[in-house]
């Protein structure tokens, strides 16, 4: 298991998917969360030389404005911004209104989004592991609100499908589930914050898996996925030798949007509901348990419950 991860993380086979293989978008409506920065912009990048409407998701505005004059620049074309903090419930549903008042239909999202290995003492305004806050609660809140536009775009497809991509990682081995440091917790502040991280990318397998069931018949198509091992803005938490290996042995953010932008665009991806991705743009395997029903029921009712009286 071991050698294949490290193969998975450091030396993946060629890529057989490029983005000349992307149809045109003309038409289609796409939101990028987390898209001021790294992967997301980058995807952003792309879908905007493909001739979609694109909208980029993040918290800071000064931050996405300037990603939005950055992407103009590169491609000639303007992304739409739209303030989303995904730390802070009440921002979530203020950018899902705010999005659904614009655009009656959402043809793929791409709940890219997240944050790694911030300090322990950091939690989302809400009071949540910031990890499981951001990367989990706050992405199935969003899909949540978003879903009438998704399910739309669905119904009015040429394939009869809408997208979710998550971004996972092959850090959802590091941990399992463990509801007890979803909140800040004695608990919680015993674990490591790499621990932290990967109950979060083992969140979005799941929640990602979950989703698929529900609304597979509906035309969601639910996917999720490891980048790869990609230099980005991610390891800014990370000590300087973390952010040295990083250097030397991560790949450019240009191969990191493959695999997401494989699901979420092309005829192939259609076929794709309930899998989990790998570099480059191939289905692989995760943790088993993360495919387990009880467990994404389990975790589905927990969500819902957090944003039930938002």
């Amino acid at each position: 298991m071991w050698s294949a991860l490290i193969c998975e993380a450091f030396t993946p086979p060629a890529t057989q998917f490029h983005t000349s293989d992307i149809p045109d978008m003309s038409g289609k409506v796409v939101l990028v969360t987390g898209a001021n920065a790294g992967i997301g912009k980058e995807t952003a990048r792309v879908l905007l030389t493909k001739n979609a409407k694109v909208y980029i998701a993040c918290r800071d505005k000064v931050k996405g404005e300037a990603a939005i004059r950055e992407l103009k620049d590169s491609t000639g074309r303007e992304a739409i911004l739209l303030q989303l903090d995904l730390a802070n419930l009440k921002s979530v549903k203020a950018a899902a209104e705010e999005f659904l008042s614009k655009e009656p239909l959402l043809n793929v999202l791409f709940n890219n989004a997240g944050v790694m290995n911030p300090s322990l003492e950091m939690l989302t305004d809400d009071g949540y592991d910031l990890h499981f806050g951001t990367n989990v609660i706050g992405h199935f809140y969003f899909t949540k609100l978003v879903m009438p536009g998704l399910l739309a775009a669905a119904a009015t497809s040429s394939d009869g499908t809408a997208r979710v991509v998550n971004t996972s990682s092959n850090g959802h081995w590091l941990s399992g589930l463990d509801y007890s440091t979803f909140r800040d917790s004695s608990i919680r502040r015993k674990k490591n914050a790499w621990l932290l991280y990967g109950q979060s990318k083992t969140g979005n397998i799941i929640f990602s898996a979950e989703l698929a069931r529900r609304y597979g018949g509906q035309g969601i198509v639910s996917t999720a996925l490891n980048p790869g091992s990609i230099k980005t803005e991610m390891s800014r938490h990370s000590s300087s030798f973390t952010q040295m290996l990083v250097n030397i042995f991560f790949r450019d953010v240009s191969y990191g949007a493959l695999t997401q932008l494989y699901a979420g665009t092309t005829a192939e991806g259609a076929k794709l509901n309930g899998k989990y991705l790998i570099p480059w743009a191939r289905v692989g395997n995760p943790r088993a348990d993360t495919q387990d029903p009880e467990q994404g029921i389990e975790l589905w009712n927990w969500l819902e419950e957090q944003v039930k009286d938002v």
